[in-house]
């Protein structure tokens, strides 16, 4: 599932630097990219220094060097392993909202050709968790975490306790994440099953974020068969 959905990416970085002569692109983390990336930076022939990247969400008040940082995450999975021209880090520990504008800034002076995102088990895109903010225009914005977000980061490992886990994070809005030309979702796991069954076949709704991806034009969903599980057969 990894393996193909970078194949999928590679595809589209190396025809957008054919295209245009540059492209960019929206890297996610979680234990869903986990062979997304090692895949994807393993793929020959992309000229990296031709690739501008940015980051989707991080945690507030979470320093780069915590084992959950999202900054960390990519840095050693994707940043150090590959010449890219440029990375767009979202700082943990800065002013949030500071962020959020540097961000904004940089992400907005050119459309973005491939997303590659996950669905959380809440069903929320990046950290826009239910009911997300389907109306808001801005490109990053800070959020309130839920429990059930935070419970998953726990089941995953990333903190030992629900206590630890922070309350709040800097997120892509699901409006820019729908700008992007193409979209990647990639959703490995049993405990995934619930919201992809809810984001493909019930209604869009932003009690599912994960739902308003059947809007966007160009979405490729990979799931492996333990996500697709509940779905029902073609």
């Amino acid at each position: 599932m990894g393996a193909y959905s970078a194949k999928l990416a590679a595809m589209i970085l190396r025809s957008a630097i054919a295209e245009r002569g540059h492209a960019r692109m929206i890297v996610a983390t979680g234990s869903s990219q986990f062979e997304v990336l090692e895949s994807l930076t393993a793929e020959p022939l992309i000229d990296w220094n031709r690739v501008d990247a940015f980051h989707l969400d991080e945690y507030v008040g979470l320093a780069a060097d915590h084992p959950a940082s999202f900054c960390g995450y990519l840095k050693s999975r994707f940043v150090d392993r590959v010449p890219l021209r440029s990375f767009h880090y979202l700082d943990g520990l800065k002013d949030p909202k500071i962020v959020c504008q540097e961000a904004s800034t940089h992400l907005l002076k050119a459309p973005v050709d491939v997303a590659m995102i996950g669905i959380g088990e809440n069903g929320h895109l990046a950290f826009n968790d239910p009911p997300a903010d389907f109306e808001t225009k801005e490109a990053y914005h800070v959020v309130a975490l839920d429990e059930a977000c935070r419970l998953q980061q726990v089941g995953e490992g990333w903190f030992a306790s629900l206590t630890d886990v922070p309350t709040h994070a800097i997120s892509m809005t699901i409006h820019q994440i729908l700008q992007s030309r193409k979209i990647i979702c990639s959703v490995p796991d049993e405990r995934k099953a619930v919201a992809v069954r809810d984001s493909v076949e019930g209604p869009t709704t932003n009690l599912v974020p994960g739902s308003i991806l059947k809007r966007h034009p160009n979405t490729t969903l990979v799931l492996d068969r333990a996500a697709a599980s509940l779905l029902k057969p073609l």
